[in-house]
């Protein structure tokens, strides 16, 4: 069979490994420059065509794919004159790999229906190393026939593929995981700063903890930090986090109840981001515990 034609928006660390990732694997791929033009360049010298806008890249694609940084980023990009919806093909699917808001995805979904195509989210899991060699985790929701239309190229993208019901339903798991995932990597950099208050070795610290059961794989992504100095275990920068976690507060707010376990995790990574700690990794809260503690 033909491979479907590729357009891709947002070529960031993950983006860019995706689209390396597809061009290992043949399809033609069409990308537009988003913020920064080194992945841009780097995809069209292994011959992916550039294109000016988002609606040329529709245009030109069967398969639009985004892996944008927020929900407005999302919704700049598909809306308007100049953007995707604008230059759809009949018959085309968006996919948004992005961690966005499950309300913004289900009216982007609707608003694509009317314009003759389908909307799969699809929110990953890994890292861009993951992705470079094609194990993401992808969590993908909206239209059962549509995903399973292309279900062969995401399975490209990635190890474990999920179709996990009605359109924002891969958002709504994907803002639970990271909620999950992030408040307790901000429990361990605490751990580990506490570890220091009280005069206690954090590897003897870790040791003892990773013997029971509160091991976990995002424990050793702190203690890759905290114990042996490696931030990029857990390549997620602290104001992404906060996004996230902010993402998933409305959304509860949105639900019409209060969270209350993501208001500590929220405040802490809020507070690290307006310190100047935004562009560090999530593993380095514990930096920012520490200087809390100190003071």
């Amino acid at each position: 069979m033909t491979q479907p034609t590729i357009g891709f928006i947002g070529l960031g660390l993950m983006g860019a490994a995706m689209v390396g990732r597809l061009q290992d694997k043949g399809y033609a791929v069409t990308v537009t420059a988003n913020r920064s033009r080194p992945n841009v360049d780097a995809a069209v010298a292994r011959g992916a065509i550039e294109v000016a806008t988002a609606r040329e890249v529709a245009a030109a694609s069967e398969i639009v794919m985004l892996c944008m940084d927020t929900s407005d980023s999302v919704e700049g990009r598909m809306r308007g004159e100049d953007g995707v919806i604008a230059g759809l093909r009949a018959g085309a699917t968006v996919v948004d790999f992005g961690t966005s808001l499950p309300g913004s995805t289900r009216s982007l979904s609707e608003e694509v229906a009317a314009a003759g195509g389908n909307y799969l989210d699809a929110p990953l899991g890994r890292t861009p190393a993951h992705a470079k060699d094609g194990l993401l985790n992808i969590m993908a929701a909206g239209d059962r026939d549509a995903f399973e239309k292309i279900e062969p190229v995401l399975k490209d993208l990635g190890e474990n593929v999920f179709h996990l019901g009605a359109s924002g339903s891969g958002h709504t798991i994907k803002l639970i995981n990271n909620f999950f995932g992030i408040t307790v990597a901000n429990a361990m950099a605490e751990a580990f700063a506490m570890a220091d208050v009280a005069g206690i070795d954090r590897k003897e610290m870790y040791d003892v903890m990773a013997a029971g059961p509160l091991h976990s794989g995002m424990m050793d992504f702190v203690k890759g930090y905290g114990v042996d100095g490696d931030p990029n275990q857990l390549a997620f920068a602290i104001k992404n986090a906060a996004k996230d976690v902010g993402y998933y507060a409305r959304m509860a707010q949105e639900a019409g109840v209060d969270s209350i376990m993501s208001k500590c995790a929220l405040s802490a990574l809020r507070e690290a981001t307006d310190a100047g700690h935004g562009d560090k990794m999530v593993s380095q809260m514990i930096d920012f515990y520490v200087q809390k503690m100190s003071k």
